[in-house]
């Protein structure tokens, strides 16, 4: 069935306070012309991202539940969209949700949220990452961190990594089941300490094609910014973009954000002033920046 505005079933949390999960991803996906349908997962006070003494309410007994009413709906979703999971047991609701929901969905997307910088995160073990390695086989679209990348295939992190070796994990990751793998923060050995860069690098495995596209590294880091890059994504995409094209408005995007957001003084833990840049979505995007990898 089409529908008169694009549908997204959002499967992640929602915190009160900090710009991450659904604080980031409804405004986005909303002026980006598509309707967000949460599935909350967990409910915090604020996000875990710097902030100390925060409440938690673990959502997976109630998700079941809500999940059964949409099925009894019969709703139907042009994306599915899942990211930060609790639990083993959210990956395995998760995965129900997909079969029967995605069946219907132009295209699944799993965030395979665990770590950053070499580490994971401290709610994650090993459990979630050979549970988060079964759910990407479902996926149609994955969005690992270069991190996520080394734990899901079960490699040392390395910084120092070439380019055929970053083209030779997206393809295993996509033999484990997705059609197209986007890594991002992958190191760019292109670049030297003063013209310091990172990238996002794409496989399409359907067409055997892999896009790159390069922005200038700036030393902040700021909550939420994963979130807001996949939700980009999947709104151009939703709007007809191409992959290459889709990707280069998220990088433009979050690199405007940061860039905005660098220049005043505020706790960097509540995220990226994003409010102040929404508007940014409406405008239409010129591409510049993408390259196809030989």
């Amino acid at each position: 069935m089409e529908h008169l505005v694009k549908k997204v079933a959002a499967i992640h949390d929602l915190s009160g306070y900090g710009r991450a999960s659904l604080t980031t991803i409804i405004p986005i996906l909303s002026n980006m012309k598509v309707q967000v349908c949460p599935v909350p997962t967990a409910i915090l006070s604020t996000h875990t991202g710097g902030f100390e003494g925060y409440s938690f309410i673990d959502l997976t007994d109630y998700m079941q539940e809500h999940i059964n009413h949409w099925k009894k709906l019969n709703l139907e979703f042009d994306c599915i969209y899942s990211g930060f999971l609790g639990s083993a047991r959210q990956i395995e609701i998760v995965a129900d949700f997909i079969d029967y929901f995605g069946k219907k969905a132009k295209f699944t997307v799993v965030d395979p949220v665990m770590g950053d910088n070499g580490k994971l995160y401290k709610t994650m073990g090993e459990d979630m990452v050979n549970g988060m390695r079964n759910l990407i086989q479902k996926a149609d679209i994955i969005t690992p961190n270069f991190t996520e990348v080394m734990y899901l295939l079960g490699k040392d992190y390395k910084e120092d990594i070439t380019e055929e070796k970053v083209k030779k994990y997206l393809k295993e990751l996509s033999q484990m089941g997705p059609k197209i793998v986007i890594a991002t923060s992958v190191p760019d050995t292109n670049s030297n300490e003063l013209d310091k860069k990172t990238s996002v690098v794409a496989y399409d495995r359907e067409n055997d094609v892999f896009w790159r596209v390069s922005c200038k590294y700036i030393p902040a880091s700021y909550p939420g910014t994963g979130d807001a890059y996949t939700s980009v994504v999947i709104g151009s995409l939703l709007q007809g973009d191409s992959l290459p094209i889709a990707i280069e408005r998220g990088v433009q995007f979050i690199t405007q954000c940061i860039m905005a957001s660098y220049g005043f003084k505020y706790p960097s833990k509540e995220g990226v002033l994003l409010e102040k840049m929404l508007d940014v979505l409406k405008v239409p995007m010129i591409s510049t920046n993408y390259e196809m990898l030989k």
